[in-house]
């Protein structure tokens, strides 16, 4: 494994999270704080934390609650937490900032996001932007709007039914399943995830990876999506900080790209003035494990590389 350290650092929220750190190779510029996607863990992400390591950067990378190794009394696999899920997931994340914080004193951190990560940075952010230098927003959906508020009265619905803890029945089937059978000439139900079939592979073997989530788990990703799609939410964030929204144009997850260019647009209105996106083509929901992985990898040091000389 590239991740040269495996710890476990105590949450104030409770959580025991499994936190792995790779060491920038030569003298470090940064710090890439990495939030994975629903259903997967941090461990999937070494490839790209060795890319950055020989580039000059540190990387933190944890499982958030309710996925890989994190533990957490009130998180099994597959929830966030009992109550408040949302802002347990954020302090967590603080968590590990603190942990860079006292590591790593001097150097800026950039807050890495994909899919729900992308959620959980962009509300990370909102709370929390004069802690970091910078956040790249990747593969998320913030315009859900109607379709969000469908999706959370699916769940109510559910959870009057089932309760909370348990698997949704509905929300895989008009997601990952409905993503998995709009591919053409699909060859699994995982084929939205990349157009590389030994990653997909990798993907299905994975036990830690495609499981159903919660009906509370779905709940609070849905709302973490939702706030992000606030504007008022916005009001405190400082406009210069920097800013990359990047996404595939065959992403099912994203909308086919269009919530990327949404949420840019949106915050450029807002006055951000130091954004950057893009829509790469034919690109399916994973950038980072994609057939165009080194092309997209390489974008983001050269962003990385600008905003730090910013």
């Amino acid at each position: 494994m590239t991740f040269s350290q495996q710890r476990v650092v105590r949450s104030p929220t409770g959580a025991d999270l499994n936190l792995y750190v790779r060491q920038a190779d030569s003298r470090p510029r940064a710090v890439v704080q990495i939030n994975h996607g629903l259903a997967e863990h941090a461990a999937r992400y070494d490839r790209f934390a060795g890319f950055l390591a020989a580039r000059g950067f540190h990387v933190y990378a944890h499982d958030h609650r309710g996925h890989g190794a994190t533990k957490a009394p009130d998180a099994p696999l597959g929830r966030f937490a009992r109550e408040d899920g949302p802002a347990k997931v954020i302090a967590d994340v603080a968590a590990v900032h603190d942990v860079i914080a006292r590591e790593q004193p001097d150097l800026p951190v950039i807050l890495f996001g994909h899919s729900m990560g992308a959620s959980v940075a962009l509300n990370f952010m909102l709370r929390h932007s004069n802690r970091i230098h910078a956040a790249a927003i990747w593969n998320g959906n913030f315009s859900q709007g109607l379709l969000g508020q469908v999706a959370l009265g699916i769940l109510a619905w559910e959870r009057m039914r089932l309760g909370s803890d348990v698997p949704s029945r509905l929300l895989p089937k008009l997601t990952f399943q409905a993503w998995g059978k709009a591919v053409p000439n699909h060859r699994t139900l995982f084929d939205w995830l990349s157009r590389d079939e030994a990653e997909v592979a990798k993907y299905i073997a994975d036990p830690l990876c495609g499981w159903d989530a919660s009906i509370s788990m779905w709940r609070d990703v849905v709302a973490m999506a939702l706030n992000g799609g606030k504007d008022a939410g916005f009001a405190d964030v400082r406009r210069a900080i920097p800013v990359a929204v990047v996404g595939g144009e065959k992403d099912p997850a994203s909308d086919y790209g269009k919530g990327i260019t949404h949420l840019a647009n949106r915050m450029r209105k807002m006055g951000f003035s130091n954004l950057v996106s893009k829509v790469y083509a034919d690109t399916r929901h994973e950038s980072l494990n994609e057939v165009n992985r080194d092309t997209i990898m390489a974008d983001f040091a050269s962003w990385a590389d600008t905003v730090l000389k910013a």
